[in-house]
């Protein structure tokens, strides 16, 4: 089993940054694809970037491209969204999730292993 624990959201201003980052604890954390996702009330969860296992795949939504990096450590166990020239609209809960194996999915389903969340509110 793997557990993820996500830190780093906030309030920031509109075209502030923030990093967040997953830190997981478990067997094998090289072995899984990680994900971030977000949600705001009433609104499905929603993918937003995704890093293969050996980091041969990365995948944006479109909204965050050119504005968000993700990257991992696997010797760390941890992994990271880069969030620069944030906007209001990005304002929700984040998410990172874990798919074992060498996959990259960008759906909700093809995660088994998710963290609680973390907050993160974009002021205009």
């Amino acid at each position: 089993q793997v557990q993820l624990a996500e830190s780093g959201g906030g309030l920031v201003p509109a075209g502030g940054s923030l990093r967040l980052a997953c830190a997981a604890s478990g067997r094998s954390f090289s072995d899984y694809a990680m994900g971030w996702f977000r949600q705001t009330p009433g609104k499905e969860r929603a993918f937003v970037a995704g890093i293969s296992r050996s980091s041969d795949l990365i995948y944006y939504e479109d909204s965050v491209k050119g504005r968000f990096t993700i990257s991992r450590d696997n010797a760390k166990n941890t992994v990271h969204l880069q969030m620069n020239s944030l906007k209001p609209e990005d304002t929700a809960v984040y998410y990172c999730a874990a798919d074992w194996g060498p996959r990259l999915g960008r759906n909700t389903y093809e995660y088994e292993y998710w963290g609680r969340g973390t907050q993160v509110t974009v002021s205009s």
